[in-house]
Order: structure tokens, then C-alpha cells, then sequence
């Protein structure tokens, strides 16, 4: 299972100016506690619905079923989704499969290829039918929307969906999963009057927070993922972050030194370092939920907040060449988020070669993971000579149930958070406008007056084009 380390963000190692002191964190007690009480309660009450997504056996049922059914003659699975629909998806695929995974043939593989389009760049998504032009009728489409109006999604769907009508006639439906809500909207009606298979996004499930319902579990299974594993993960971390003593709680104890980095230490930026490829884009999965669930502008009560932790993604040992000459000796404003691997899928050990080039001759025979947790550990130690704090997430492995137990983690403490904060942690209006103002922009009706706000935006003043 995986463990949380937060000594080096304490004033032990870096001093009391930047690390956090015993009476600071005592002093948030009673404020971690009722915290850790309020969400508690919400659980209870089911107010939040991913904390119960662990053990809802429907989802894991429904996507079981529908993935024998499409897997045997599949050899290329896209999703199309954006933000919370897709994130999590790619967050999956590369931690829990080989970064050559779509390289492979499909023998080797024993699953489809997956493609996630997570965005409207109109090259990725003519590239992406390009390749599969003649693989068409064994692709499946997993078109992911609660609604089925988020104008990136339903701008992609409209295109496959006459593709493959064109192209596949009356076969064309069961080469699309549609995954939306169970009872109402724009795709719903589509999907049920097209005959497409269907899979559920929970009403109660942000879309930030629903990588282990349908949404992500449907791509994770088709492409080999153990799903009962992950889910099983989830489960032991739920009942971790559900300890009474607040500080030998993981979520508690993340949720208090982040919020203390960012309260008293100035520390608005969070920074999370991975030191494993395959888990870099877990950190890309943390910066939307990190940022959408925290970035707000007033408090509960609606006064004026604008509070928010800016979530920060990095890769070591790659970023150790490119962002840490910054992070020790640039504004002292950071926490950083090291996630650390024991054991790497794969060892490569290095020859014994160059015996005579002393600066060289050290590596020989040393496994390569022993050179990456290396480098973690003096970054680590750099950053504290510098009075820079971090924690750190060991994982023993890359597991399924390490994975799930790193995503509720998150989720979890970001809920903390929200409390701690005293903020919506669930709503995201300020996402709102931006896409009332692409509906206007597009000429969608009702959306005119929109328009006409934005015509200093549409049209540059050419004064200050150069």
C-alpha cells in the first residue's frame, strides 16, 4: 500500500520560516478534525457519491459485461471526452500498461489500442481517423458526456458518427459506446434512438472525480486492466482515510500540510514529481482536480475567497535539468509532491563498461532504479538545503491497487481541503462562462447577447497588434 512521508515539509528539516512546526500543526487540530467530521458526514449521507464508486458492483458488472461482449473483435478502442472524461482514462493506461502498448500487435496486446482525443485540435483528430481509416470496422467509439452538448465531445461524435455511417452502413451503431447520463440529455436520446451501447456517468460524480466509475472503468478493462484490483485498492485506501485520530490518517495528514504550505508557508504552488514515466500522467489527472475543486472565488458563505492552490506537474528525473535550478533558488513558494516507485515494472542494469573513465566507471552494474531513486533522493536533499519543502508518495509497486489507492488519496484529501478552505470543492463556475462564450462565438441560438459583449474580444484593436 502506498505511504505518505511529510517530514521534510516540517521545521526539523527545513526551519520554522518554511517548514511547518509542531505548534502550527496542533494549533489546526480542532480545525482538521471538524474537517475530517464534516466529510465523514457527507459520506454518510450520500453526498459524495465517488466514495462510493469502490463498491458499486452495478458499474463493475455493466462494464465487465459490455467488454466481453466488444473486446474479442476490437482492435482499437477511442474515447472522446475532455477534462474529467478523459484525463483519468490516459491517467490509467499509463501507469498500468507498457509505454509501447500501442506499438504492439494485436496478438501481444490481447486488447484494442486506445486512442483518447482530448481535444479539438483538428490535426490530432484527422491523424488519429487517418490511421485507423482502414481499421474501422473493428474500432469502437466511447463517446463520453453527461449531457452530450460539451461542444469539444459532441463536435468530435458528430464527425465519427457520420464516418461510420457512411462507411459501415447499418452497422455503424455498434461501433459506439456511448457513456452519459442514465436518463435524460442530448446523448442519451441520441445513443437510444441510434441503438448504441450505453454506459452510465453517475449524477452524483463530478466529472473530475469519476475516473473509477463507467467513465474510466470502461477503456481501463478493455485494454487488460485488472478493474477489480483498482477498485479493490480504492477500497482499503477509503477505509484508511476513515481512521478517528486525524494525524495517522494519510488524506488528513496530506490535506494539513497542504494547507498549512499554502496558508502560513506562502507556498501557492504545489508542485506533484513523479519519478516514474508511467506515472507522470497521474500528476496530469491531479492538476484538474486540484484546480477545479479549489480555485474559487468566494466562500461558502458567498463571501469574497479567490483562494486556490496552483497544482504543478513534473517529471524526474527530467525536470531535475529543467525546473529545479527554479524551485531551489527561484521564489521560495513552492511545495513539491515527489512520488516515489521500490519496485519499477522493468530493471535494466547498466554494463561494466568504460572502467577507465573515473567518471564514468561508478555506474557500472548499478540498476537503473537504483540510479532514478537516487536522483529523487538528492533532489530531495537539494530542495531541504535550500529550506524548499516536500512530501513524498512511496509506492511499493505500480499496481492496479496502488493506482486506486493514489486516486481516492487525492480525491479524498481534496475534499478535505474544501473544508479546510471552506469552499465548494464540487461546482466550477468560473468553467461556465468560457463555454457560454464558445457557444456564442459558434452562433449557437440563445447565446446573442453573449456576442455582442464579446466583439472587443472577436475583433483586435489593431493599436496594440504588432
Amino acid at each position: 500500500m502506498i505511504e505518505l512521508y511529510w517530514k521534510n515539509a516540517t521545521s526539523q528539516v527545513i526551519g520554522p520560516d518554511h517548514g511547518i512546526t509542531p505548534g502550527e500543526l496542533s494549533g489546526l487540530g480542532d480545525r482538521m478534525a471538524a474537517a475530517q467530521r464534516a466529510v465523514d458526514g457527507q459520506v454518510r449521507q450520500g453526498k459524495l457519491g465517488y466514495t462510493t464508486l469502490p463498491a458499486r458492483r452495478d458499474y463493475r458488472d455493466g462494464v465487465a459485461a459490455l467488454v466481453a461482449k466488444l473486446r474479442p473483435w476490437c482492435g482499437d478502442l477511442v474515447v472522446l471526452g475532455i477534462g474529467g472524461s478523459a484525463l483519468g482514462n490516459i491517467a490509467l493506461q499509463t501507469a498500468l500498461n507498457p509505454i509501447t502498448y500501442n506499438l504492439q500487435s494485436d496478438a501481444s496486446r490481447g486488447g484494442p489500442r486506445l486512442f483518447v482525443l482530448d481535444n479539438v485540435d483538428p490535426t490530432l483528430l484527422k491523424d488519429t481517423l487517418s490511421l485507423l481509416s482502414r481499421r474501422l470496422n473493428k474500432t469502437v467509439f466511447n463517446v463520453i458526456s453527461k449531457s452530450g452538448e460539451t461542444a469539444e465531445t459532441a463536435s468530435q461524435f458528430m464527425i465519427i458518427r457520420e464516418l461510420l455511417r457512411d462507411r459501415l452502413g447499418n452497422e455503424f451503431s455498434k461501433h459506439i459506446v456511448a457513456t452519459t447520463d442514465a436518463e435524460k440529455g442530448t446523448l442519451n436520446k441520441i445513443a437510444r434512438q441510434d441503438g448504441y451501447e450505453m454506459l452510465i456517468v453517475p449524477g452524483d460524480v463530478g466529472g473530475r472525480f469519476s475516473v473509477l466509475s463507467q467513465v474510466g472503468l470502461f477503456s481501463a478493462a478493455m485494454c487488460g486492466i485488472d478493474i477489480d484490483a483498482l477498485l479493490a485498492g480504492a477500497a482499503a485506501m477509503a477505509d484508511r482515510c476513515t481512521a478517528a485520530d486525524w494525524t495517522s490518517n494519510p488524506a488528513c495528514m496530506l490535506a494539513a500540510v497542504q494547507f498549512l504550505a499554502y496558508t502560513t508557508k506562502g507556498k501557492p504552488m504545489h508542485v506533484m514529481m513523479p519519478y516514474s514515466n508511467r506515472l507522470y500522467l497521474l500528476a496530469d489527472w491531479y492538476r484538474q482536480l486540484w484546480a477545479e475543486s479549489l480555485g474559487k472565488a468566494v466562500h461558502r458563505n458567498g463571501q469574497p475567497a479567490f483562494v486556490g492552490p496552483t497544482p504543478i506537474k513534473a517529471l524526474g528525473t527530467t525536470d531535475q535539468h529543467s525546473q529545479v535550478q527554479l524551485y531551489r533558488e527561484g521564489p521560495n513558494d513552492k511545495l513539491v509532491i515527489f512520488v516515489e516507485v521500490e519496485k519499477h515494472p522493468e530493471e535494466v542494469r547498466i554494463p561494466e563498461v568504460f572502467a577507465e573513465a573515473p567518471g564514468l566507471a561508478y555506474l557500472a552494474k548499478q540498476k537503473m532504479s537504483k540510479l532514478l531513486n537516487a536522483e529523487k533522493i538528492a533532489t530531495e536533499y537539494a530542495l531541504a538545503k535550500s529550506q524548499r519543502p516536500s512530501v513524498t508518495i512511496r509506492w511499493p509497486a505500480i499496481t492496479p491497487e496502488n493506482v486506486g489507492a493514489f486516486i481516492y488519496l487525492y480525491e479524498y484529501t481534496t475534499s478535505l481541503m474544501g473544508e479546510l478552505l471552506d469552499i465548494d470543492a464540487y461546482d466550477q463556475p468560473a468553467v461556465e462562462l468560457g463555454k457560454q462564450a464558445t457557444f456564442a462565438l459558434m452562433g449557437r441560438q440563445g447565446f446573442e447577447e453573449v456576442a455582442k459583449e464579446m466583439r472587443p474580444f472577436i475583433k483586435p484593436d489593431k493599436k496594440y497588434l504588432l
